[in-house]
């Protein structure tokens, strides 16, 4: 039979502690989530972010895996956010990358790298290579400025804001309680024991790095523009020797551009050399884009472990640990999701194989059949 509604406690509140928390709540268990900040996720490394959706388009920097789990997102996002109260962005239009007859040979190397990737992961649909009068039709505001282009069908993106907010509403309509400005560890808590929760869920990401010291910090910056009289129809990406710009369009001429990745937990303000370097690229995609507003310019750090990978660990009893989604956080979240509530449930993840995601579940700290959430089955 399956067991009463557990207790669980979920430390941090960005992307991965909401979703955990609004999946939970609705399978019925009692939920406390602890956040250093507020509902705005603003020290959240989730609030700084393009949340792109491009498993094809990332597998050049990263692993078959982090490109599996991306193809699980595309799918169970518009799942995720169909169950949500209120409306999110969601967009599954493909990614468009461009680039100058200076970088053709960057261009060349990138389409081989991709094509290789997509026999690896066959599941992705394969990338469409374009000529002008294709480019065209594909994104008719560049058509003038760019002779070739890959398509790359089946990608996406999402408002990473409005799904913060969304979440926040849906944790309130949930009744979990939510701990805003109260930062907590694990060690606050003792799980099983008699007025304690029956698990506790760390996803603070770089705020574990006390207990997980393997983590650093991946430096991003981002631009927020506004730009009414910019069109462009995807997520465009340009192709660039030294750093590859990504220009995101949201709704109402909203326009995220980001590039930079900086080894660094630095958390000042943007460099006058990386937002001259964004903003010049940016203008050689769009020129009209030099007459729009800049509304932000942010910084954040991504939790990153050494191998650039995502990680599940659980080294005591009833504490999970998830952590480095490093650049791929809104990409890969819901696989991570969906590998947590399999753990939670049975102790293992099949999906976690598929993904070849790393889990350290030690034997000893593995919940005993009493504590595990037969309840999500």
């Amino acid at each position: 039979m399956p067991l009463p509604p557990s207790s669980i406690v979920i430390l941090g509140a960005g992307l991965m502690g909401r979703l955990l928390a609004v999946e939970l709540a609705r399978q019925g268990h009692r939920i406390d989530i602890y956040d250093a900040g507020s509902p705005a996720a603003e020290a959240s490394a989730a609030r700084v972010a393009a949340a792109m959706l491009a498993p094809l388009a990332e597998s050049a920097i990263t692993e078959p895996g982090v490109v599996r789990m991306g193809h699980h997102g595309l799918t169970r996002w518009p799942q995720m956010l169909a169950a949500l109260a209120e409306p999110v962005f969601f967009q599954q239009a493909g990614t468009l990358i461009v680039w100058h007859r200076q970088d053709a040979a960057e261009a060349q190397r990138l389409t081989r790298q991709l094509e290789t990737n997509q026999t690896i992961v066959p599941e992705l649909p394969p990338l469409q290579k374009l000529d002008g009068a294709a480019l065209a039709q594909a994104e008719p505001t560049l058509a003038s400025r760019f002779a070739h282009g890959l398509y790359l069908p089946g990608e996406g993106q999402l408002d990473n804001r409005q799904l913060l907010a969304a979440l926040a509403v849906e944790m309130d309509r949930l009744s979990v309680r939510a701990h805003w400005h109260t930062p907590q560890t694990p060690e606050a808590f003792t799980p099983g024991m008699p007025g304690q929760p029956d698990w506790v869920l760390d996803c603070r990401g770089l705020g574990a790095k006390g207990h997980w010291p393997a983590l650093r910090g991946v430096r991003g910056e981002v631009v927020r523009i506004h730009a009414p009289d910019v069109t462009l129809q995807r997520p465009t990406r340009l192709v660039h020797p030294r750093y590859p710009i990504y220009i995101a369009p949201k709704e109402d001429h909203l326009f995220v551009i980001g590039a930079t990745e900086i080894e660094s937990d630095d958390m000042s303000p943007a460099s006058v050399r990386s937002t001259l370097e964004l903003l010049s690229a940016a203008y050689a995609v769009h020129p009209g884009l030099a007459e729009g507003r800049i509304l932000e310019l942010a910084t954040q750090c991504r939790p990153t472990l050494p191998d650039n990978l995502p990680a599940i660990r659980q080294l005591r009893e009833g504490v999970l640990e998830i952590n480095g989604l490093y650049r791929h956080g809104f990409m890969i979240a819901p696989a991570l999701l969906d590998v947590a509530l399999e753990v939670l449930n049975t102790g293992q993840s099949g999906l976690s194989q598929r993904f070849d995601l790393a889990l350290d579940l030690e034997p000893t700290a593995v919940a005993p059949a009493g504590a595990a959430l037969h309840a999500l089955a």
